[in-house]
């Protein structure tokens, strides 16, 4: 069925888009190359020999070119706060289910606010975050519930050897922070809360061979969207070790460099989820290699779920409402390792 699908990238030539284009066409769709600089699109339609339709988020006319004839859309363009909503419109408008890999909370979160309702009534499918942050932290949230219908808490611990930014993950940095009034962001007692105190720091023993480690706490990424918008899980935290957070926070890290046949960086994570109701406490685990890298899987996957028909609703849903968490991170394989309780 994949073969004969077109698949709109929107944002093909950024860091992550090539891993996206590439992961499609190793699971035989054809995609088709969009976004808003027309120049770099040409260099990479040369290079890959796919079809190219540069489309501004500011022309509506051309994004319904770049998107006409196609199953669906992976949004890959950062800053979110800019080229989200124009995309779901014209996904919208062609009757294509749209997935995007936004790590922007705020982005996020006016996906579900300003999409949802829409969505719903026109049975539509719009996926947010289905990235390694927000997508794979709610996918092993839902798989560590199991048959809990709610929890007392969520704590997603990032087990990153280092993090080199690339340049969109630096622009949507920026405007989130922006949006913040350089507020951080946790969520607890059930709501977003903005603060500007100094984050906890704190120590989390990993699983080996990460082992005990510094991070710091409240390093709120998506997974405070995500988790929330279908999960009764009134605190959830998220955690990021102190090297990665001190790498991001420093202008001078280099962007990814690719170590090897598959552009991957050195790059290695852990990512670990606790979740607890009453006394009771349920973990899930993965690993791999390249959070930027690892996004394609996840997202590419959740592609082929959606036009398969392999969903369990409509609307604006993150990954864990939308799909069989647990069938759908054994089908990561080989690009993250899952440990999930049984």
């Amino acid at each position: 069925m994949a073969s004969e699908q077109t698949v709109v990238v929107y944002g093909a030539y950024g860091h992550t888009g090539r891993f996206v284009v590439a992961r499609l066409r190793e699971r035989g769709f054809v995609p088709v190359l969009s976004g808003r600089d027309a120049g770099r699109l040409k260099e990479l339609a040369a290079e890959t020999g796919l079809e190219d339709r540069p489309a501004a988020v500011d022309d509506p006319a051309a994004l319904d070119r770049a998107l006409a004839g196609a199953a669906a859309v992976i949004n890959c363009a950062g800053p979110f706060a800019t080229t989200a909503a124009p995309v779901i419109e014209a996904a919208l408008r062609a009757g294509v289910p749209y997935v995007d890999v936004a790590a922007e909370i705020e982005a996020n979160a006016d996906t579900f606010a300003h999409f949802a309702e829409r969505a719903r009534a026109e049975q539509a499918v719009i996926v947010p975050a289905m990235a390694f942050y927000g997508g794979l932290g709610d996918l092993l949230v839902t798989a560590a519930m199991g048959d809990w219908s709610a929890a007392d808490e969520a704590h997603v611990a990032y087990g990153l050897s280092g993090w080199h930014p690339t340049a969109g993950t630096r622009a949507a940095g920026v405007v989130s922070r922006e949006r913040r009034d350089g507020r951080r962001v946790r969520y607890a007692n059930g709501r977003l809360e903005y603060r500007d105190d100094a984050p906890p720091t704190l120590e989390w023993t990993f699983p080996e061979p990460v082992g005990p480690r510094t991070v710091i706490g409240e390093f709120s990424m998506a997974d405070v969207v995500t988790v929330p918008s279908h999960l009764p899980i009134p605190e959830v935290r998220t955690y990021m070790t102190v090297e990665a957070a001190r790498d991001i926070a420093d202008p001078g890290t280099p962007a990814p460099a690719a170590t090897d046949e598959l552009g991957r960086s050195a790059q290695t994570f852990l990512v670990e989820v606790v979740v607890r109701s009453g006394g009771e406490e349920r973990r899930a685990v993965a690993s791999g290699q390249d959070i930027y890298a690892v996004t394609a899987p996840l997202a590419v996957e959740a592609v082929d779920r959606i036009l398969t028909g392999r969903t369990r609703t409509a609307g604006v849903a993150s990954a864990g409402e939308i799909f069989d968490a647990p069938d759908f991170l054994r089908a990561l394989s080989p690009h993250v390792s899952v440990d999930l309780p049984r």
